[in-house]
């Protein structure tokens, strides 16, 4: 650290008035067998009201414990310790006061580092280990500087600023950061090994099977994330395998430890020294699941989930629950510099401006209307039923209008973005059902289009890729599920058509960043195409709100304003049909009537 950094008040000794009263004991204990002195700190005796105080603020101690309690010793844990005995002093000998005073300086110094750091005018030292004629930029280097203190960041800049390039920096020029564990989407591996191979000299291995087996030598192992839930006897047994794990996309990690392949990440990250996660939409739905993808990232910030949940989260606003504050919470993981996000702005880097244009097509009516009426008994079911059924029934309807609504308006789509590549514009086209992608593929059979969707192998989509930038085709159809992280299409392409909705924002602006990144010449243009029946007004609905509560907690300070809703997205549907089942008998009644 500099030594013309400013004295900070809170390293000016105290002076302690003589304590005649304490209100429990605190000393510095052996961590388990072979353990070193120093390494946590044990809090005994707590009076009761006490023990009460201590147990809310220290969220990874035990609700139900009655003590002692212990807390690492560490810089962070050793500034709150030291803070909480000047309002509870505690007794200790005078050499563990001195270990708690020189832990939160510590704290205070590293605390002032970061946020110099983060300064737009901080030049950060030369970071080795990159290949000639390659550089780390400024803002690239501030988040390898923050993540070599912190051991722990969600890297949450805008899509097209280089993240994958920060993490193998930081891997190539960071000491104790190898082995490292990269893990990513299916689409994503071989792209990761591309950009580390030519950005470093670090060697990789793209991990081929979901299953363990006798790993080659390697700086740098890829996994996909599909294939993480077969290796949870290797994370458990080889905890000290790796000793950094980064996270590309973490949001599909975001059901948690629940899951296969949660809980082999989970133990992925217990086993390492630097955590590290990639990705511009930490949030696809709710704010609720920032808390799970932070478990995966920095378990401690926002605490275990009880207190998340007691502090964070309105039970009210419908099924799981929404976050009572957004922007408090998204300004509360960048002042425990948990989070780091840059916008292309913040970084002078000034790209066309983008277009998002919502248009109402035509559609074939006649299609929707054949599941009208299983449509409206689903509805039904999904208010009326056992709880189960009331899921289930839900799920259906949605599957099958949103199929409905996609088939119905696949051949305006089809003919719109025909009209685009008359034009003279390439055309990401983007979809999810595969009849959809029949309908699209049969009406654009002449102009050859390239697909990357879900059922095509790593390789069959490098080759599709590969015949759009190439320009032997000018169409490629895009899975809504299979586009984030994929770079180069912004060199051959700038029209995006949405023919198909996705529940959750974030997927829509993964899409976006595709095109709307560096290198990008022209100005992007998102063409959403809705008709004004079937699943498109009630997904549109649901979009508004879940990116407005997004919005505010990756980007507190632009000033979104929240929507109120108090359904899932599932449950607005389902009111969409049960509306038309009641307009439909009002309907009968008076011609009854008449």
């Amino acid at each position: 650290m500099s030594a013309a950094l400013p004295l900070l008040l809170a390293d000016v000794p105290k002076e302690r008035p003589a304590q005649a009263r304490t209100y429990g004991t605190v000393r510095l204990t052996e961590a388990g067998t072979g353990g070193t002195r120093g390494a946590r700190w044990e809090i005994a005796d707590l009076e009761p009201h006490v023990a009460i105080r201590f147990k809310h603020l220290f969220a990874r101690v035990p609700k139900n414990s009655a003590g002692p309690f212990h807390l690492p010793n560490d810089l962070m844990h050793a500034a709150d310790l030291e803070w909480f005995t000047l309002r509870y002093p505690l007794a200790m000998t005078a050499e563990d006061r001195h270990v708690l005073e020189t832990g939160r300086r510590g704290w205070n110094r590293e605390q002032a580092e970061l946020e110099r750091i983060l300064l737009p005018d901080y030049r950060a030292p030369a970071i080795d280990g990159v290949r000639p004629g390659q550089r780390i930029r400024d803002y690239q280097a501030q988040a390898i500087e923050v993540l070599r203190r912190r051991k722990s960041l969600l890297l949450g800049d805008e899509g097209g600023l280089g993240k994958t390039y920060t993490a193998a920096g930081f891997l190539a020029s960071t000491p104790g950061t190898l082995p490292a564990a990269v893990v990513c989407d299916a689409h994503m591996q071989q792209q990761w090994a591309d950009k580390i191979i030519a950005f470093t000299a670090l060697s990789v291995h793209l991990i081929k099977k979901g299953s363990p087996y006798n790993l080659p030598p390697a700086d740098v192992y890829i996994f996909r994330v599909s294939q993480i839930g077969g290796w949870i006897q290797f994370f458990k047994s080889h905890g000290d395998f790796f000793n950094t794990a980064a996270y590309d996309e973490p949001q599909s990690l975001r059901t948690g430890k629940g899951t296969q392949k949660g809980a082999a990440a989970f133990l992925l990250s217990q086993g390492v020294t630097y955590r590290l996660g990639l990705t511009a939409t930490p949030i696809y739905n709710y704010g609720i699941e920032m808390w799970n993808v932070m478990q995966f990232i920095d378990d401690a910030v926002l605490g275990d989930w009880a207190d998340f949940e007691r502090e964070w989260v309105n039970r009210e606003a419908g099924r799981g629950g929404r976050i009572k504050d957004p922007k408090a919470l998204g300004t509360y993981l960048r002042e425990q510099h948990a989070l780091i996000r840059r916008l292309k702005s913040d970084v002078g880097q000034q790209l066309p401006k983008t277009s998002i244009i919502v248009e109402t097509i035509d559609y074939d009516a006649k299609t929707v209307e054949s599941v009208e009426a299983l449509a409206q008994q689903l509805a039904i079911r999904a208010t009326t039923g056992s709880f189960i059924e009331r899921g289930q029934a839900a799920r259906e309807l949605d599957i099958m209008v949103r199929q409905a609504t996609g088939i119905a308006k696949a051949k305006a789509v089809a003919t719109f973005a025909r009209l685009m590549v008359e034009a003279g514009e390439p055309v990401l086209l983007v979809g999810w059902h595969r009849e959809v992608y029949r309908i699209w593929l049969e009406a654009l059979a002449d102009l050859k289009p390239a697909m990357y969707t879900g059922s095509e192998s790593a390789s069959q989509k490098e080759e599709s890729k590969r015949r759009f930038l190439d320009g032997e085709t000018d169409i490629l159809i895009l899975s809504l599920r299979s586009g984030a992280g994929v770079d180069g299409l912004q060199h051959r392409c700038s029209v995006v058509i949405l023919g198909e909705l996705d529940w959750s924002p974030g997927i829509h602006q993964q899409i976006l960043w595709r095109l709307d990144r560096e290198g990008q010449k022209n100005p992007v243009t998102c063409f959403l195409l809705v008709t004004d029946d079937g699943s498109d007004p009630p997904m549109m609905d649901v979009l508004g709100i879940k990116k407005s509560e997004a919005t505010q907690i990756v980007d507190p300070h632009l000033g979104v304003q929240m929507t109120e809703m108090n359904e899932s997205h599932l449950r607005r549907l389902v009111e969409r049909y049960l509306a038309k089942n009641a307009a439909a008998r009002a309907n009968g009644d008076s011609a009854a009537e008449r």
